[in-house]
């Protein structure tokens, strides 16, 4: 099938490794254009560069203006049908200005009024919220109500009902992630209203969910339940797990035994207690706890990550860009970006006088399809 009206435009250069510029060549082209074909020799460079040069740029939100900004749309936009969250999404400087953080990834700030519900929803993009301050959420999972504090990872695999409650007199902000931007590239999303108002029974505000009661012990899982879905069953990760795991990790360290990731350096990974694996099928989320006067090594990786400080101060590079950073500030590192942090926190502007870090990503797709790659700059 031919088109009058091509969207191919090539154009013959006089160049290393190009045809020469004929006549002949320039017929060539111009059949190519008429018949929607683009010859590889004219696009290798692009399609197969000699490393990954990703579309997002390195970028650094200060959490006081996300801050400002959402408590002003709390005054002023209702949450309900139709907009369902208010969620106010990072939108990468590169990326047109959609609502993207990276080219695979979306991170939000969400937040919710006092006595307000968000409604119930559900769909196919693989989800989490992560809390850098407040409590009084309870987030309600298939009918299970889980509440939301300071410092909780909350995971929530695709294709769940959720639904939202302030059951507080005061505001709320949390932090979404999702993979939005990777579902949106593949044309692979569905979505679908749940119900308008949660049962009273659904709205209760108990300290731990049904969830955690079954699956947050470590290294115990019942044995009477059989997981068949995709993603963690335990829908909370308490903060005093984590904090518990790195504060042991330095002090193994301290008393002369592995544990680190580097000198200084401590880090979980959050994983499914059912077999091990990342929480959710396309994300991966981490921990990480820089010790004061620690700089860590550059680390490049193919795929994208988000970062937000926890707690602490300190100086973060990646690639050609360096921030100082304090709490609650949301920063990007692309793919095959150098990323480094120095720890400039002291106790008092972080409760583990270190510099605390909570960073998810896309790796678990790119080590589904053997394309994940890392290299420690030193």
């Amino acid at each position: 099938m031919t088109t009058t009206h091509s969207p191919v435009r090539l154009q013959a250069v006089s160049a290393p490794d190009q045809p020469d510029v004929t006549p002949a060549l320039e017929r060539l082209y111009r059949g190519f254009e008429q018949e929607l074909l683009v010859p590889l020799w004219t696009e290798i460079g692009d399609l197969m560069p000699v490393h990954p040069r990703p579309r997002a740029t390195a970028h650094l939100w200060r959490w006081e203006s996300l801050l400002r900004l959402a408590a002003q749309a709390g005054e002023i936009v209702p949450v309900g049908r139709g907009g369902e969250r208010r969620a106010i999404a990072l939108a990468n400087p590169t990326l047109g200005g959609r609502p993207f953080a990276t080219a695979t990834l979306w991170a939000a700030i969400q937040y919710l009024m006092p006595d307000e519900d968000a409604p119930e929803h559900r769909h196919t993009q693989n989800a989490f919220r992560f809390v850098v301050e407040g409590s009084g959420v309870w987030t309600v999972v298939g009918g299970d109500p889980v509440p939301m504090n300071r410092g909780d990872f909350l995971p929530q695999a695709g294709w769940n009902w959720h639904a939202h409650h302030n059951a507080t007199s005061e505001p709320m902000a949390w932090i979404d992630g999702l993979d939005i931007p990777f579902q949106y590239l593949t044309e692979a999303q569905f979505f679908e209203f749940g119900r308008d108002e949660i049962s009273v029974k659904e709205r209760i505000t108990p300290e731990r969910s049904r969830s955690e009661r079954l699956w947050g012990h470590p290294g115990l899982r019942p044995v009477a339940v059989r997981v068949d879905a995709p993603g963690s069953p335990l829908l909370s990760y308490k903060w005093q797990h984590t904090d518990a795991a790195l504060k042991d990790q330095l002090l193994l360290e301290k008393a002369g035994y592995a544990g680190t990731v580097e000198p200084g350096h401590a880090a979980v990974r959050y994983s499914n207690p059912h077999d091990g694996s990342d929480v959710l099928p396309t994300i991966r989320a981490e921990f990480h706890r820089i010790a004061r006067g620690t700089q860590t090594a550059p680390v490049r990786e193919t795929g994208s990550s988000v970062y937000q400080v926890f707690d602490g101060s300190g100086t973060v590079t990646v690639g050609d860009s360096t921030w100082s950073v304090t709490r609650g500030d949301l920063f990007v590192v692309p793919s095959w970006q150098a990323c480094s942090a120095r720890s400039e926190a002291g106790s008092t502007d972080s409760d583990s006088g270190a510099l605390d870090l909570f960073r998810f990503s896309d790796a678990p797709i790119f080590e589904a399809l053997r394309l994940h790659r890392t290299h420690k700059d030193v």
